[in-house]
């Protein structure tokens, strides 16, 4: 049995037996120098302070660590430490702050992670608040968490090939999910005042240069409106301007932008100037008000280079890949997979309320293959992300 005091200024280890006697202590000192308690002190002579008791029925006071400055300083020694623990007085230190389930040291666990000194509780709670490291003890797994474990895993496999097996994985699951404490993360937080400025930012940007486009000539616009895009959609790693490649005609084929997302799937993106009235008709055809001419020529086009994009195969993704290898994150390859299509053009605020619901029809009825924005959805994408962000 183990019970931890603090005599004075020292951090105290009471070691005695209810079932034997323990004179063993001063044969293996003579023997090996240490002996080992719990498999987690590793204790020398030297840490000895007393020997009480009578017989062969004794206990043992070995000193485990001593009062500086308000913090109990662990004996990095005993537990085999490369950094120093510290304590605050005030915690009412037990063994099951150094030795959790199978007899494995906790310090030990978090020494192996931490590249610094820990302080626990006090005024340097900061480092590592008292109710976290209570936190640890508590999460830590237990061999019924082990076993539970096993099963889950066991099962997962015999449940592909036999009926009637026990669901272990989800009892592993709900036990687990019972045992851990729930955190409220502060992360977006971190980011927000960062966040807000890079989005006030580039929509003041869109702003600007929807209430000056004749100053730009398509190139310039274009320019600008891809880095405001790679900014809203943060999976593209890369981008490619004048994409060229060969359809099944041999013909070349040139598209505006190629975007590559983190996995390597190549999308394509078509960016015109927001000339009015380039979405829908204002006129109604059967009582609709359908696609007018740049539209409908913009998602013929993409249309066109996906088919011919996935005609050219694994030759294609080759010559991209080697054609744009200097600007691809370092073994990133290209990948032609049923490419997405992005298109950017027009305003929709003076569009009628018939006109916005049968333009959402054309925009879904193209969904799965084309996403089609209005600057003003950039606009409002933009106004709400701020919106949100300044609501954390």
């Amino acid at each position: 049995m183990i019970e931890i005091d603090k005599i004075d200024s020292k951090l105290v280890l009471k070691y005695y037996s209810e079932r034997q006697d323990i004179p063993w202590i001063e044969e293996k000192f003579k023997k090996d120098g240490s002996i080992s308690i719990q498999k987690v002190f590793r204790l020398k002579e030297a840490h000895l302070l007393k020997k009480e008791g009578e017989f062969d029925e004794f206990e043992y006071y070995f000193q485990i660590g001593e009062l500086i400055n308000d913090y109990y300083k662990i004996d990095k020694d005993i537990f085999a430490l490369k950094h120093n623990f510290f304590f605050h007085e005030d915690i009412d230190l037990h063994d099951g702050y150094f030795v959790v389930t199978s007899k494995i040291s906790l310090l030990r666990q978090v020494d192996r992670l931490i590249n610094q000194d820990i302080y626990i509780g006090g005024d340097n709670e900061d480092i590592l608040p008292h109710d976290e490291f209570l936190n640890l003890i508590k999460i830590f797994p237990t061999s019924h968490e082990i076993n539970l474990y096993r099963q889950a895993k066991v099962t997962s496999i015999l449940k592909n090939y036999f009926d009637n097996i026990k669901d272990q994985e989800e009892g592993y699951k709900t036990y687990i999910n019972k045992k851990t404490p729930v955190y409220n993360s502060e992360l977006r937080k971190m980011f927000q005042e960062d966040d807000i400025l890079k989005y006030e930012t580039l929509l003041e940007k869109l702003q600007t240069m929807l209430s000056n486009k004749v100053k730009y000539s398509e190139d310039q616009w274009q320019e600008e409106i891809i880095q405001i895009i790679l900014l809203l959609f943060p999976k593209y790693v890369a981008v490619f301007d004048e994409v060229r490649f060969k359809d099944i005609d041999n013909k070349t084929r040139r598209l505006d932008y190629g975007l590559i997302d983190f996995m390597g799937n190549l999308d394509l993106i078509e960016i015109k100037i927001p000339f009015d009235g380039s979405i829908v008709s204002v006129g109604k055809y059967r009582d609709n008000h359908i696609p007018k001419r740049d539209l409908s020529g913009a998602i013929m086009q993409i249309e066109k280079y996906i088919y011919y994009l996935n005609k050219t195969g694994t030759q294609g993704e080759r010559n991209l890949t080697k054609k744009y290898k200097d600007t691809l994150p370092e073994g990133l390859e290209i990948k032609i997979t049923n490419p997405n299509g992005m298109i950017i053009m027009g305003r929709d605020t003076n569009l009628t309320k018939r006109q916005l619901a049968d333009f959402e029809i054309i925009k879904r009825k193209y969904k799965n293959i084309i996403d089609i924005f209005t600057y003003d959805d950039l606009l409002r994408r933009l106004e709400l992300t701020i919106k949100q962000l300044k609501q954390l």
